[in-house]
């Protein structure tokens, strides 16, 4: 069969980001949230109790519909769960005749390259949280296989280094003949050919929520002459691809809606078409969003498309509709989300979720956890957040959530260190609805006498393990402009010092040293794992000792008070010996001048020639803000001395390696990964 094709082009190999930030979370007690995965061993875990809540998620769209004999897709619901981190195991519960919810708790290299697992029918394969990887390899469904849903993970890497490449079919997944398959909430890339291949009269398929990116084939259907696949496509963020997004061939009913097409400007992809229907395709296709993208709809003379509702954006060549096609309400109910509004559902949405995946045991804990609730009307136990926190009794055993309804709350919080495992949590729709702010700095009177240091000026300072926050903003709004009589302007908005802290879905904002994320003493270990959340500042607004990862973020470069563009991502002090700080999967951006930011400096805090700053920053989307050289040098000390370097950013501030460039290898990036910073503790949402 004909297809359109760029011209064959020579390509570097690198990993395109998709960034996510959360969903609004609900109130506390209502989650059902991860397993601390460090206590499993090497071979699968497998529980005889009752299936964790999420496993009892069915499919919407075709693959919710009965046909065939089945009834709707609900996956390996009615069997164990057991969870996986080797491919034996993997294999072992994937390709049996029982039903089995596989929960995949890690990072699986596939061996050989390119193996795809041949699941059987009946099975949930879902990643725990978001560290389910499988990594050079996927997964296949053959011949009449049935009721499968594959969530939740990253399958990625199986890129040969040829990018039209003929000779290899290492798709992430492939199915001949299947029926009643959900794909969802998955992170798909850099594959050697598909992504996804839905060929030979498969049916009844559901795609949604997922990321498809930096890969040559993204999505393609039918392989048939057959007109027989009915398959619902919906919101799922295709980026960076060339071709086949989808290309749909002889599908007897074609859904697509709430897509999000991005081709963006300046990288080394360039699409060669958007959503195809082909042969005798009948393709409905709503409310998507294409930007930048050449033929974005194009449809073969015996195709049909019908189209309502969708939004162009920068698009070049054709874009073409006509013929009848179906109603997808006579088959299924759906609701339409503006096309003006999938970036920000899509990038806060799409791709694997730290709450899927995780297991019942932590849903029950979740839900026994104490809460405290506050609100500034008096609606809630107490008015203020460190009220709150005061009620905690001391060495409590327990998670304690502390439930903060919306609003601004004016006040400095402090968590001592013996109240550990204390989450605090807004309950609003978005993490900007509840908002803890203050505005002291270093030299700020106390109200005591004297002056606050830079550590002192936290809004929020975090000294207890095992501490949470999510769904809120912490702030420091500190006045530089009105306080130029002040040096240094430091103004921290979060400061932690303790370990096993966990910030996801938040919004940090403030200028100098908004995130200080430090430990209980230089010989202590304090590991942070910030997620799926917006970091804002200017000069070495992520600062500190603390083994620290910042993963899947947004940070977000801010002009200085008087209107300038200058600064520093990072700052760290790290001792010798330990990890510092590691910038993974994330974007860096911001309304500021190009080649004005620094991606870091080391901080010898004290002039401590002893300590062994490090800043890794690895597929990343860098913007045109990240100079050319991006370390440099601080308070005397070389940065070329201690632990700077890159690995597989993108975007117009990532550059070559070079002297003043270092790149990891992909050996050295191996053990360079968000799981090494973590070193056997899996944070998990409670």
């Amino acid at each position: 069969m004909s297809e359109l094709r760029s011209k064959p082009r020579h390509r570097r190999s690198r990993t395109a980001l998709a960034v996510g930030v959360p969903l609004a979370l609900t109130a506390a007690g209502t989650l059902a949230y991860g397993t601390d995965l460090g206590v499993l061993g090497s071979t699968a875990q497998q529980a005889s109790a009752a299936a964790p809540a999420w496993a009892a998620d069915t499919a919407d769209g075709f693959a919710s519909v009965d046909s065939l004999g089945q009834k709707g897709t609900y996956g390996g619901r009615d069997g164990k769960t057991v969870t996986v981190k080797t491919q034996a195991d993997l294999e072992k519960y994937a390709t049996a005749a029982e039903p089995y919810v596989i929960v995949v708790a890690g990072t699986i290299d596939m061996n050989p390259v390119g193996k795809e697992i041949k699941v059987q029918s009946d099975k949930t394969i879902v990643g725990s949280g978001t560290f389910g990887h499988i990594v050079g390899g996927g997964f296949f469904l053959g011949q009449g296989v049935h009721n499968v849903i594959i969530r939740n993970l990253t399958i990625r890497d199986s890129y040969q280094g040829v990018w039209n490449d003929k000779e290899h079919d290492f798709d992430a997944i492939q199915m001949d003949g299947a029926h009643h398959v959900w794909i969802d909430h998955n992170d798909l890339r850099h594959m050697a050919d598909g992504l996804i291949d839905v060929r030979k009269d498969s049916t009844n398929v559901t795609v949604s929520w997922n990321k498809l990116s930096d890969n040559n084939k993204t999505f393609g259907i039918g392989w048939t002459e057959n007109v027989k696949t009915d398959i619902t496509i919906h919101h799922n963020w295709i980026r960076e691809t060339e071709q086949r997004n989808p290309s749909t061939d002889n599908a007897a009913h074609a859904h697509l809606y709430n897509n999000f097409l991005e081709d963006a400007p300046g990288t080394d992809i360039t699409s060669s078409y958007g959503n195809y229907s082909r042969g005798a395709t009948k393709m409905v296709l709503e409310n998507s969003l294409f930007q930048g993208v050449k033929n974005p709809v194009i449809k073969d003379s015996g195709a049909a498309v019908v189209q309502r509702g969708n939004s162009f954006s920068g698009t070049s060549g054709r874009n073409e509709s006509g013929g009848t096609a179906f109603d997808p309400k006579t088959y299924y109910p759906y609701s339409l989300d503006k096309a003006a509004d999938l970036p920000s559902i899509l990038k806060s949405g799409a791709g694997p979720r730290a709450s899927i995946g995780t297991t019942a045991a932590a849903s029950t804990k979740a839900a026994q956890a104490t809460t405290l609730t506050v609100a500034k009307d008096g609606s809630g136990q107490f008015t203020t957040v460190q009220a709150a926190v005061n009620a905690v009794p001391a060495n409590n055993p327990s998670r304690v959530v502390i439930a903060v309804k919306p609003g601004t709350y004016r006040e400095l919080v402090k968590v001592p260190s013996n109240k550990p495992h204390v989450t605090i949590q807004g309950t609003g729709g978005s993490r900007k609805d509840t908002t803890i702010v203050y505005n002291n700095a270093s030299g700020t009177p106390k109200p005591g006498g004297g002056t606050y240091g830079t550590g002192g000026s936290a809004t929020v300072a975090v000294e207890a393990d095992d501490f949470q926050a999510r769904n809120l903003t912490i702030s420091n709004d500190f006045d530089e402009k009105a306080n130029q009589q002040l040096s240094g302007h430091q103004a921290v908005a979060l400061r932690t010092a303790a370990d096993k802290v966990f910030l996801d879905g938040i919004i940090v904002s403030g200028d100098q040293d908004t995130l200080l994320l430090d430990t209980a003493a230089k010989d202590r270990l304090g590991r942070v794992y910030v997620s799926n959340s917006y970091v804002i500042g200017n000069v070495d607004f992520i600062f500190g000792r603390a083994t620290a990862v910042v993963d899947r973020s947004v940070i977000t470069l801010k002009k200085r008070w008087d209107g300038t563009s200058a600064g520093y991502v990072t700052a760290p002090s790290t001792a010798a010996n330990r990890k510092g700080i590691l910038i993974a999967n994330s974007t860096v951006n911001g309304d500021v001048s190009g080649g004005s930011f620094y991606l870091g400096r080391p901080w010898h805090a004290g002039g401590d020639a002893s300590l062994d700053p490090q800043t890794t920053v690895r597929n990343t989307s860098l913007s045109a803000a990240i100079k050319s050289t991006p370390w440099t040098d601080m308070s005397g000390f070389s940065w070329k001395d201690d632990r700077f370097a890159e690995y597989k950013n993108t975007g117009a501030g990532a550059g070559a390696a070079s002297t003043n460039r270092p790149h990891l290898t992909d050996a050295q990036a191996a053990n360079q990964e968000v799981a090494d910073w973590l070193a056997g503790w899996t944070p998990s949402a409670s």
